[in-house]
């Protein structure tokens, strides 16, 4: 489905369920309106951890990549107006509306481990804030996985009874990858995805 009719039949059902019926000449005004600012970072915000989480990886030697149920406005006009720029805070995007296929297939994680050049799954970790959406599909195909947990959700004591490591925010995200790699006696998971994906990148 082309990008703009995708959003017209999103704006339609939105309004349909709210009990609005406008008429194809006012929906399509106020459509153009809606479509347009959703096109520009006004609506949009980043978390403040995020720019240095990502540089701080990056820095590292690691590939970031995104993996994004979003079309192709995301990658050119938002992420660059909210201050996240390909190469200096990620190196390749996974976005939904450009490859064709949307989260929670497991497909696009693997699109990202192709753009990634190819990496392993088990040398990859995704962060994601969805059990259904990141979470299973990522470990579905032997990706290490973590949630966060930013809004203290009624379903996170359940993810992690799951077993899945559940962290507040990227700040203490960036502290669990880097805890215990000087341990010799006991290696975290976490600290052994760092090391085994800066040694392959």
């Amino acid at each position: 489905m082309p990008n703009i009719e995708w959003w017209r039949t999103c704006v339609k059902n939105s309004f349909v369920k709210a009990g609005y019926d406008y008429d194809e000449e006012t929906f399509e005004k106020v459509f153009r309106r809606i479509y347009s600012a959703f096109g520009s970072s006004a609506p949009y915000s980043a978390f403040p951890d995020s720019q240095p989480f990502l540089r701080w990886a990056r820095e590292k030697g690691l590939t970031v990549g995104i993996v994004s149920n979003a079309e192709y406005r995301y990658k050119d006009v938002i992420l660059p107006a909210l201050g996240l720029n390909q190469s200096s805070e990620w190196d390749f995007g996974v976005f939904s509306g450009v490859v064709g296929v949307e989260k929670p297939d497991p497909r696009i994680y693997k699109i990202a481990l192709e753009m990634a050049g190819n990496v392993a799954p088990e040398e990859a970790l995704h962060i994601g804030d969805s059990m259904r959406k990141d979470y299973t599909p990522a470990r579905s195909i032997g990706m290490h996985a973590l949630l966060l947990d930013r809004f203290k959700t009624a379903d996170a004591e359940s993810w992690r009874q799951s077993g899945a490591t559940v962290l507040p925010d990227l700040v203490a995200t960036q502290e669990w990858l880097t805890k215990d790699q000087n341990d010799e006696q006991e290696e975290t998971v976490a600290a052994r995805v760092l090391k085994r994906m800066s040694e392959k990148l």
